[in-house]
């Protein structure tokens, strides 16, 4: 009865009573859970679960795709600050970002036309959640103006929007977190040195050892193949040193025989 698939539905505690009412087996639930772990009976419970993808979407140059989204910051004295970024699918940097103290729908329209300016070839694919923030008169109004083509996360396409929000769990657990979040212009000055960071100093896993400006401006083509060779002189060095390195055992044997 524990592993017929005729009962894979019945939890195995009313397993136990059930099996009791059909006048087949009379024992108590914790007998049935111990046999059922010494003789590593598995249930016929197994979940199927639809496929997903395992690499998101990723785009093949800068400005191709954008993701957007809002985040909430609690501070010490329980009042909120609202942080709003765009990033760049293809370099992982941050385009725009704003700190508000309320949750304000227009910041949306505003970074994304920071974002956006400057832009000379095509029309950038901003993935969205479908929050109030993404959806509104200014944001709708830049939409139809043709600068932006906007696509909702997991409706229109079946990507999330992953990438915006792995930046939101290193931003808040590898910096916020580790200071006083005590006022928004607190949490304003934070998260201005990090963007300075992530952007200019931190080089990405991805990109090997490239930072998202590298990659957004294209200037840093050279570096994987330089911090190859100095990993290479590295290992040759050290492999060197290790064969040089005097043993004192090994002198001691010489020296008596």
């Amino acid at each position: 009865m524990a592993t017929c698939p005729e009962y894979r539905h019945v939890p195995t505690r009313t397993l136990a009573v059930l099996a009791q009412r059909l006048g087949k087996v009379f024992a108590s639930a914790t007998t049935w859970y111990r046999l059922i772990r010494d003789h590593q009976w598995r249930r016929p419970r197994q979940r199927v679960h639809p496929a997903k993808p395992k690499i998101g979407i990723r785009a093949s140059r800068p400005n191709e795709f954008l993701h957007i989204d809002t985040t909430l910051i609690r501070l010490l004295d329980g009042s909120r600050a609202y942080l709003h970024a765009v990033i760049d699918n293809f370099s992982r940097r941050i385009l725009g970002w704003k700190v508000t103290s309320t949750f304000d729908p227009a910041a949306t329209a505003e970074i994304l036309l920071a974002a956006a300016k400057g832009l000379e070839h095509g029309t950038p694919t901003v993935l969205v959640d479908g929050g109030v923030e993404n959806f509104n008169g200014p944001v709708d109004e830049l939409i139809h103006s043709g600068l932006l083509h906007r696509v909702l996360a997991r409706v229109e396409i079946t990507y999330s929007n992953s990438m915006i929000e792995s930046w939101w769990r290193t931003l808040k657990h590898q910096w916020l977190y580790l200071n006083t979040l005590d006022t928004v212009s607190a949490v304003e000055r934070l998260v201005r040195f990090y963007v300075q960071e992530h952007n200019t100093r931190l080089p990405h896993s991805a990109f090997q050892g490239q930072t998202p400006d590298e990659m957004y401006f294209q200037t840093g083509a050279r570096i994987p193949e330089r911090l190859e060779a100095v990993r290479n002189e590295a290992r040759r060095a050290r492999a060197e040193a290790n064969r040089n390195r005097d043993c004192e055992t090994c002198e001691l044997v010489a020296s008596r025989s």
